[in-house]
C-alpha cells in the first residue's frame, strides 16, 4: 500500500507539472500544485522508508520530472497548439472600387454624420460620413474624399 500511495503522489505531481508546461503555461498554479504533490510524495518516502531508499526515490523522481518536461518540450507537442496560418486581411478590401471623388449620389438615410448613401447607375449603397455634419435623407451629395475605405461626402 505504501508503494501505491508513493507512486500515485509522484505520478500526479509529474502529470500536473507536465500539464503546466503544455496546457496552461504562465499560470504557475498547476505547476506549483504539481511541485507540492511531488514534494509530498518525497516526504512520504522519507517517512515510510529508510534514508537510503528515500534518497533513491527522490533522485528517480527528480530525474523523471526533468526528463518528462524536457521530452514534452522536444516532442513537438507545441506544434499542435501553435498557429500555422497568417491573417491575410488588409485595410483596403475593395469596398470603394468604382467610386470617384466628385461622383454624385443620394443620401438614403440621415447622415449624422454617418449614414447610408447610394451612388452610380446601379445605386449601390455605401456607408458614408458627412464632412459638414447633418444631411437629411433624400438630399443630393457629392464624394469629397475617399481614404481607408471611408467615403467623405458634402
Amino acid at each position: 500500500m505504501t508503494i501505491i500511495i508513493l507512486s500515485t503522489l509522484l505520478l500526479i505531481g509529474l502529470i500536473l507539472m507536465v500539464a503546466e508546461v503544455l496546457f496552461v503555461p504562465g499560470t504557475t498554479v498547476v505547476g506549483v500544485f504539481g511541485l507540492i504533490v511531488s514534494a509530498a510524495g518525497i516526504i512520504y518516502a522519507f517517512v515510510s522508508f529508510d534514508a537510503g531508499t528515500a534518497w533513491w526515490i527522490t533522485g528517480i523522481a527528480v530525474i523523471s520530472n526533468l526528463l518528462a518536461i524536457v521530452y514534452s518540450f522536444r516532442s513537438g507537442v507545441w506544434n499542435k497548439f501553435s498557429l500555422k496560418t497568417t491573417n491575410q486581411g488588409r485595410t483596403f478590401d475593395g469596398r470603394t472600387e468604382g467610386l470617384q471623388v466628385g461622383m454624385p449620389g443620394k443620401a438614403i438615410s440621415d447622415l449624422k454624420p454617418f449614414g447610408k448613401a447610394s451612388f452610380g447607375v446601379e445605386e449601390k449603397v455605401y456607408e458614408v460620413k458627412s464632412e459638414s455634419g447633418f444631411i437629411e435623407v433624400g438630399k443630393e451629395i457629392i464624394i469629397m474624399k475617399i481614404e481607408n475605405n471611408q467615403i467623405l461626402v458634402k
